[in-house]
């Protein structure tokens, strides 16, 4: 087989051949490497003459003349058609409020265009002889920073959802807990409180508590719902004493770190015991109308989305308890595997009372959401709630099995080798498939938008260069025998600019690391923020940025969850925590390597002060290493003192805390997503430092 039409066949298809190291350097994509990722989709190229066939089909489908499901255009600018219209000389439009207009279609230099630019946004009917085509019309730019708060500098807090306190969250932090902080930090002029990720996990399997790795992004984790908010405290007490979970809940609660598996239990329990009561009351309808109406429209407006999700959620824990084993369902017999399956319609048949309790789950935990961020707007938040997009999803998971064709099945995410990690990395989740997103008018990115847009005043999009490109990995492969996979990036930024303005909520792109060349100045273009770190705002020679050379068009961080706080950064706590690792660790270092870090840290330390210093964030003598209270104070007024949009202070900042959320690198050797903050989640703030930091917050930013 010839390697030039396989990689000619690989570039047409958007997998690209070759790619650049950090260095500059080309590396080839190998043979083996590309067809594996060419299968995935959907074009097969074992022999010459599947490459063959899979070259047609690639020409056919470019040059199709069947109507595509959605085109994606901008305001006012000519919208070119595919070559389904270069014989059409009409069309209709028929737009969001139902008016409609005849419209000519004219030949452009790049094919048949629309006489006119479409004045409106929205989402319009293009009504032609090939059918109905629906065109997303965008707005030039996403709603900014700027659109909240024009001429303004606004600012914000960022908390891990489960280390927040309150009492009857069964150990793991919960909506109640974000709402009680909310409350406080709008009484400091907040106007954002960002969030880790939401997401959907997997309720049979509560040890994969990892916030980036959900099951579905389309779904929320029911364990961080607040029930009392739809129910009433005094009802979700009852429903503990019934269960006798008191004790046991008091217990968990009272722990530093979240005991995932134990926690879950005892909270699905409660939630259990609640659902047996809205069964025999609401649902019977012997009282309350309300809410058995809204969680019956809920579930309808949920749809089959909401039904493969549940689906999963019940057929997941019992093909776990046939084999614990199975811990995928690709791991499962094959009439599971498939979501369509007879086996699977008659299992959904005899389990509809445990489907209609994940359903109730999600109802939980959506109308828990929205209660939240009512709250924050009604305190004066301007945005509020910023939820947090993993990249992607776990293949083992609930949108890999109910949604098959919208993913590669078989492909993970990670990156090449750069000057961080000489081997690559492999974050173990899968991604859409480009072409499905084509063909399926986008549909899948639609909906994923939309559910974390849903309740939220904004998102930050992590690793958002996959907008753009990802790398991606063939199942059994190294990180580095992946390859870039190309995005739709200009549809997605405009269906992206489109659902913001919908929503009127900003968007973050976590565009930290290394990027394509002009990356950045694209997001800016679209009016995504980017971010910018304290930590990483260096130049060659390791001295810290002026703050006033930090870009308007990001969001300024003192820290992010994978980085150790500002008080333990300056302790060397982080370099402390990874001397501790074993061996094993894919973390650990040689004993001399970390030296070499500890003097450099001394360096470091020297650098930052004096920046914070020429900044007029700090004055006097560098502190020592055992006194960090003065640098966490000089790094708050560093970052409130850019020409950034917006600031986020993170909450373990806010609290002059040492240890980080995450550390990259471990699994069971580093508590990761599991610390828990000390005091409720209602007078964290009200500590003197933490109410000076964020005073420094409200007067610098505004």
């Amino acid at each position: 087989m010839s390697d030039t039409a396989l990689r000619d066949l690989a570039t047409r298809a958007g997998v690209a051949p070759q790619w650049k190291d950090v260095a500059g350097t080309t590396h080839d994509v190998s043979p083996e490497t590309l067809r594996a990722l060419l299968a995935m989709l959907g074009l097969s190229c074992g022999s010459e003459s599947e490459l063959a066939e899979s070259l047609r089909r690639l020409h056919e489908s470019t040059g199709s003349m069947s109507a595509p499901n959605l085109i994606t255009a901008r305001l006012k600018e000519p919208i070119i058609l595919p070559a389904f219209a270069n014989e059409l000389q009409r069309a209709r439009l028929i737009f969001e409020d139902g008016s409609r207009q005849d419209v000519k279609l004219e030949e452009g230099p790049d094919g048949r265009t629309l006489s006119t630019g479409i004045e409106c946004a929205g989402y319009h009917l293009l009504e032609t002889d090939h059918g109905v085509v629906t065109l997303a019309v965008a707005p030039p730019r996403c709603f900014a920073i700027e659109d909240v708060a024009p001429g303004e500098r606004i600012f914000g807090l960022a908390a891990q959802v489960y280390g927040l306190r309150r009492s009857g969250d069964c150990g793991i932090g919960d909506l109640g807990g974000v709402r009680a902080l909310a409350l406080s930090a709008a009484r400091g002029a907040a106007d954002a409180l960002a969030l880790s990720p939401l997401h959907a996990l997997f309720l049979a399997m509560p040890e994969r508590f990892g916030p980036y790795s959900p099951s579905s992004r389309l779904f929320l984790n029911p364990l961080h719902a607040d029930p009392a908010m739809i129910f009433g405290a005094e009802r979700v007490r009852a429903a503990a004493d019934e269960a006798g979970l008191q004790r046991e809940m008091a217990e968990l609660e009272a722990f530093d770190l979240v005991d995932w598996p134990r926690a879950a239990r005892i909270k699905l329990a409660l939630l259990r015991t609640l659902f047996k009561s809205f069964e025999g009351v609401e649902l019977a309808g012997h009282e309350s109308a309300g809410l058995a109406a809204d969680f019956r429209d809920f579930v309808a407006e949920g749809g089959e989305l909401l039904a493969g999700h549940a689906r999963f959620e019940a057929l997941h824990a019992a093909r776990l308890a046939a084999n614990p084993k199975a811990r995928s369902w690709r791991d499962w017999p094959s009439g599971w595997r498939d979501s369509e399956s007879a086996e699977v319609a008659d299992f959904v048949e005899s389990h509809s009372g445990e489907i209609e309790f994940h359903c109730f789950l999600q109802w939980l935990a959506q109308r828990s959401l929205a209660v939240t961020q009512g709250t924050c707007k009604n305190a004066g938040m301007r945005i509020g709630l910023v939820s947090d997009l993993a990249i992607g999803m776990d293949g083992a998971g609930s949108h890999a099995w109910s949604r098959q064709r919208d993913i590669l099945v078989g492909a993970s995410v990670g990156a090449p080798p750069d000057y961080y990690n000489a081997n690559g990395q492999d974050w173990g989740l899968t991604a859409f498939s480009p072409h499905a997103l084509v063909s399926g008018g986008f549909a899948p990115f639609l909906a994923t938008l939309r559910a974390v847009l849903r309740h939220a005043g904004g998102v930050r999009i992590d690793h958002a260069m996959g907008l753009m490109r990802l790398w991606l990995i063939p199942e059994g492969a190294s990180p580095t025998q992946g390859a870039y996979i190309s995005y739709p990036v200009e549809d997605l930024f405009r269906l992206t600019a489109l659902e913001s303005w919908r929503h009127r909520a900003i968007i973050i792109g976590e565009d930290l690391g290394t990027l394509p060349q002009g990356f950045r100045e694209r997001l800016a273009a679209q009016a995504i923020a980017g971010m910018q770190v304290l930590r990483f705002e260096r130049d060659e020679h390791g001295f810290f940025r002026s703050p006033d050379l930090w870009r308007r068009s990001a969001v300024a961080m003192t820290v992010t969850h994978d980085l150790a706080p500002t008080a333990g950064w300056w302790r060397g706590h982080d370099i402390d925590v990874r001397a501790s690792l074993p061996p094993s660790s894919s973390a650990f270092v040689p004993a001399e390597t970390l030296e070499a870090e500890r003097r450099a840290r001394a360096t470091d330390r020297h650098f930052l002060w004096g920046a914070l210093c020429h900044a007029g964030a700090a004055s006097g003598e560098q502190p020592g290493p055992d006194a960090p209270e003065s640098v966490v104070d000089g790094a708050v007024r560093f970052t409130a003192a850019t020409p950034c949009g917006l600031a986020l202070l993170p909450l373990e900042d806010a609290l002059g805390e040492v240890e980080q959320p995450n550390l990259p690198g471990t699994v069971e050797e580093h508590p990761n997503w599991r610390r828990r903050h000390p005091g409720e989640a209602s007078t964290l703030l009200d500590a003197p430092a933490a109410v000076a930091r964020l005073e420094t917050m409200r007067k610098r930013c505004t």
